[in-house]
């Protein structure tokens, strides 16, 4: 127990440090465009990016605060390094639970040798694991988060819909209920640019944001389909050395059929290699049901309501209810042949 809990000081000291490096390095974007010294690519793009944030708060009902109207230079390509970890045949995402944020799905390290160190942990006690990079994250409004180098190159409409996701955690969060919260981000994030795309969008860039969303719908749904073979694979009677074999048989399958649709439907286009870089896991599949399984139900949501300020406050009302209700509340609202998935009884939680 001792060492447990030393070992999570400096979990805390780390992120704490991490947290505080990341708001000293932040200058204000005026600052930036004034300075002669800085390229004026960059100077472009915070302007953008400024407009962005402007547009977010008039437009969207986003929070008007000091959340990014700062710019920090990183010097490394992520933030942070989410490591996310799953039973070897689950897909129940592994909790840590922390102050203020609740139980979440995954466990965040400024620094990646860090994260793959705890992740190499996980992994010699049998759990399927991923460390994924990420270019933002939202301290929730605790802190005025800056926009970042991470993603400042990045496409306008991908910088907007960056900016939209973070911003509407500070909306709406419940604790403890990863899945509810990323969804509705995503949902948010989605609108967001529709909106923006139909106000300051060229012919261009809505052409280059509808393939980025045909691409990523057809990628959710060749995850959705081997997600179901995979949970068929656990749950079936059988070996546990039988579902091994079967498991690797899925993701193999996967593979296979990723190839298939980069040569066929998206003209050789590789945005999705890096996910089929690493080994895949049934870590990776639980990321992905975090950030878009309950997403119908939440435009379902919106298509009833269309003012987004009530569409916010049903939102908020949902997050304080608990989880099992925060689920019936929302399949309400939910197509039909959208599942949208119950509170599980049981989760793996890691303490603190």
């Amino acid at each position: 127990m001792v060492l447990g809990g030393c070992a999570q000081l400096g979990y805390y000291a780390q992120a704490m440090q991490g947290q505080m490096l990341l708001l000293a390095s932040a200058k204000p974007i005026d600052d930036w465009l004034a300075d002669p010294q800085v390229e004026e690519k960059l100077k472009t793009r915070l302007r953008q990016t400024r407009a962005i944030r402007s547009f977010a708060a008039s437009e969207l009902a986003l929070p008007d605060n000091g959340s990014y109207k700062n710019y920090a230079d990183l010097k490394r390509p992520y933030v942070m390094w989410n490591v996310v970890a799953t039973p070897e045949l689950s897909l129940k995402p592994v909790k840590w639970c922390f102050p203020v944020a609740g139980c979440v799905d995954y466990r965040g390290y400024y620094n990646h040798e860090a994260a793959q160190a705890f992740a190499d942990g996980l992994r010699a006690h049998g759990r399927d694991v991923r460390v994924s990079g990420v270019p933002a994250y939202s301290t929730l409004g605790w802190f005025n988060d800056p926009v970042l180098s991470t993603f400042i190159d990045y496409p306008e409409a991908e910088i907007a819909r960056l900016v939209f996701h973070e911003l509407a955690h500070q909306v709406a969060y419940a604790p403890g209920d990863s899945q509810f919260n990323e969804s509705f981000a995503t949902a948010v994030e989605e609108l967001g640019v529709a909106r923006w795309l139909e106000q300051h969008g060229d012919a261009a860039m809505r052409e280059r944001y509808s393939q980025y969303r045909v691409r990523k719908e057809d990628f959710l749904a060749l995850l959705n389909s081997h997600r179901q073979q995979l949970e068929a694979n656990f749950s079936r009677d059988a070996s546990d050395a039988e579902k091994r074999a079967r498991k690797q048989q899925i993701f193999a399958s996967m593979k296979r059929q990723y190839e298939t649709l980069k040569a066929e439907r998206w003209d050789g286009y590789g945005g999705y290699d890096r996910w089929f870089g690493d080994a895949i896991s049934n870590a990776h599949f639980a990321l992905a049901a975090t950030y878009h399984d309950l997403v119908p139900g939440f435009r379902g949501l919106f298509a009833q309501e269309v003012d987004l300020r009530h569409f916010y406050a049903q939102v908020k009302a949902m997050a304080k209810l608990d989880k099992k209700q925060r689920r019936a509340a929302l399949a309400v609202y939910t197509p039909m042949g959208s599942p949208v998935p119950a509170a599980p009884a049981t989760q793996t939680v890691a303490a603190q």
